[in-house]
């Protein structure tokens, strides 16, 4: 299934940790490779990635959970999936990679998971663009799979 998405990464004091994704390597689950942002020549700060189809980043966040950052608490992924109306945060809690609830979002999940495909991240939808969208409350959202 094709959905196009972005991914950014930011954390402090990476360069070493992160180099490796910047090459191709076939042994990952997820495909695809990171390149460095230096925005006014800063290094070691930011990594971005388009990933094209869904299976190509089954497992990333994954991955990444399982790296050795050197200051894990300044992780930060975002992650634009083309039906999104933002970014989602995600940010490493007790060893985890956790999507941060933002305010006036909510993650919606159209259909049940279908175990032949890569798990459906569902779309992170802004509250305030539509009033036919409800308000976000964390009960109404269902439990899925990681995409990532």
């Amino acid at each position: 299934m094709s959905r196009i998405a972005e991914v950014i990464v930011l954390a402090q004091d990476a360069d070493e940790v992160m180099e490796p994704l910047t090459r191709p390597d076939g042994t990952r689950t997820w495909g695809g490779t990171f390149h460095e942002i230096r925005p006014g020549g800063l290094g070691g700060f930011g990594w971005g990635a388009e990933f094209v189809r869904m299976a190509t980043r089954s497992g990333l966040l994954r991955h990444l959970e399982s790296l050795p950052w050197p200051r894990p608490e300044s992780v930060q992924v975002l992650i634009h999936d083309e039906e999104d109306d933002c970014f989602g945060l995600w940010m490493i809690h007790d060893g985890r990679l956790v999507e941060i609830p933002l305010p006036r979002t909510r993650r919606v999940h159209f259909e049940p998971h279908d175990e032949r495909f890569p798990p459906d991240p569902g779309v992170l939808v802004r509250t305030d663009r539509d009033p036919a969208w409800p308000a976000e409350t964390e009960s109404d959202d269902q439990p899925r799979p990681p995409a990532w």
